[in-house]
């Protein structure tokens, strides 16, 4: 399953993925992992969530950056919920087209049993068809 948080830069979308994140792990049975383009919200997040910093790795692709995710997924069979803020930056994706992406995370979420949470910068009404759906939070 993938959960879409949308808006527009500094409109606050990492301020609710962190409390998502800081809730979620009070009632999670498996593991939660939290991908950030930096360190920086290390102590804003739970000592039991695991950060990862993806900008230590080489992604050029958003096809890299599925198989990053993939590799995270083929060590922690537990993993329950991801949490990917700054997700077109992430992804690669800035000024891209994100439906293949979107529905490829759809996909690997349903066969593992994963539900990824994003923090998309563009306004809802602006997101592919494929993803309008998802849309949990849009501000």
């Amino acid at each position: 399953m993938v959960q879409i948080i949308a808006g527009r830069k500094g409109k606050g979308k990492t301020k609710h993925l962190l409390e998502k994140a800081n809730a979620v792990i009070k009632t999670a049975n498996g593991s939660i992992v939290y991908l950030d383009k930096s360190s920086k919200h290390m102590y804003e997040l739970s000592n039991k969530i695991r950060l990862i910093n993806v900008n230590e790795f080489p992604l050029m692709t958003s096809e890299g950056f599925i198989g990053f995710v993939c590799g995270i997924i083929s060590q922690d069979h537990d993993l329950e919920i991801m949490f990917l803020d700054s997700f077109l930056k992430l992804a690669c994706l800035e000024g891209e087209d994100i439906s293949q992406t979107i529905t490829t995370l759809e996909k690997i979420g349903e066969k593992y049993h994963v539900t990824f949470v994003l923090s998309v910068s563009m306004d809802a009404d602006e997101l592919p068809d494929c993803a309008k759906d998802d849309v949990i939070i849009s501000l």
